[in-house]
């Protein structure tokens, strides 16, 4: 069993997290029990919970649609009702089991519900495993911004099981890998080029971890956000604008996917502002379309994109920011872009795409 110790609880890996789930439900003295999940995780993972841990066979079952499309007020407001008609009191526990949105969703209800409830994350996806389930971010989507509506609420634990990764898709599984990717490019040039010699990323288990260690150390230095934490948005201020503009269209992304693309933008960004070389450009692209199936994006959604970056949370008296490389493995926040580099970076992200760059 291997332990990552972050912001008052621990982060728990191995096959073993089970016996680590019953120490902790044994020890805290919960009066109810809700498991949130999607459809998925539901159908794939709960019952190996259930059968592990003897004590949630009384607990509440709450699914939501997977999908980020899920992430609103209204989704939320559906949860509290059935949470007030099953009598949940605050000393009632959340159990987050499933991806991204799943940890997202399931830990704001938490953290608001009668000022705020325990809960503890058991990630079901590489990238809630990477990337959602630690650090404390909750939140939801409002008025299509992503995760615009936020608390910071440190959940009670978190539970690692690399097995349920066994029955994930590939392209959910690479969705992960893309957080690794960001995690090593901002922070760590020795796991990236680990991850460039192994495009089939075959120990994930101990890249999972390293991830974490990685995030878990900007965190724990900055956990409100106000300074370094921000490297971790490379790549989401464009990504998380094209997963937005994309969301339920032909062309939807998923989160890893959409970053992806804001990595791609981001690195020329960083390029054209001198903070990282051509070859360490080259070096990037070539590393992400190796990895992933990558399309163009439309020019008639580059002013939709442009629009939601303007209202993106980063921003500041009027100025635009953006957390960039600073060489790999280094990173520079609160840098201010312009809408004209902006719109170069999407038409650089196509001609790298098409062939032409």
């Amino acid at each position: 069993m291997q332990t990552i110790s972050s912001i008052g609880y621990k982060i728990y890996f191995g096959k073993t997290v089970y016996k680590e789930i019953n120490a902790f439900l044994n020890k805290n003295k919960y009066s109810k029990y809700f498991v949130f999940c999607d459809e998925n995780s539901f159908e794939k993972c709960y019952s190996q919970l259930l059968a592990n841990c003897k004590k949630l066979q009384a607990a509440e079952i709450i699914e939501i649609d997977s999908g980020e499309a899920s992430k609103n007020i209204e989704i939320c407001q559906h949860i509290w009702e059935t949470m007030l008609e099953n009598n949940a009191d605050r000393n009632t526990l959340v159990i987050n089991l499933g991806g991204g949105v799943v940890s997202d969703l399931g830990g704001f209800v938490a953290s608001v519900y009668k000022r705020g409830i325990d809960f503890v994350n058991i990630p079901t996806t590489a990238l809630s495993m990477a990337d959602a389930s630690v650090g404390g971010k909750t939140g939801i989507d409002f008025a299509n911004l992503k995760n615009v509506i936020v608390t910071i609420t440190q959940p009670k634990a978190v539970f690692v099981n690399t097995d349920y990764l066994l029955s994930l898709p590939q392209r959910h599984f690479m969705n992960g890998i893309a957080e690794i990717l960001k995690m090593a490019l901002i922070s760590d040039r020795v796991l990236w080029k680990k991850l460039r010699s192994d495009y089939e990323f075959k120990n994930i288990s101990e890249l999972l971890h390293k991830s974490v260690e990685l995030k878990n150390k900007i965190v724990k230095r900055d956990p409100t956000e106000k300074n370094v934490r921000k490297a971790l948005n490379f790549g989401h201020t464009i990504g998380h604008a094209v997963e937005s503009v994309l969301l339920n269209s032909d062309d939807e992304l998923l989160h890893g996917e959409a970053v992806v693309v804001g990595m791609i933008a981001e690195s020329f960004i960083s390029y054209k502002k001198k903070l990282i070389s051509t070859n360490e450009l080259d070096e990037i692209v070539t590393c992400f379309k190796n990895c992933f199936t990558l399309s163009p994006l439309h020019p008639q959604h580059f002013e939709a994109i442009d629009l939601l970056i303007l209202n993106d949370k980063k921003n500041s008296n009027g100025k635009t920011l953006f957390s960039l490389l600073n060489k790999i493995g280094g990173f520079k926040i609160n840098q201010s872009v312009t809408p004209g580099i902006i719109k170069s970076s999407l038409e650089f992200y196509n001609s790298v795409i098409h062939g032409k760059s």
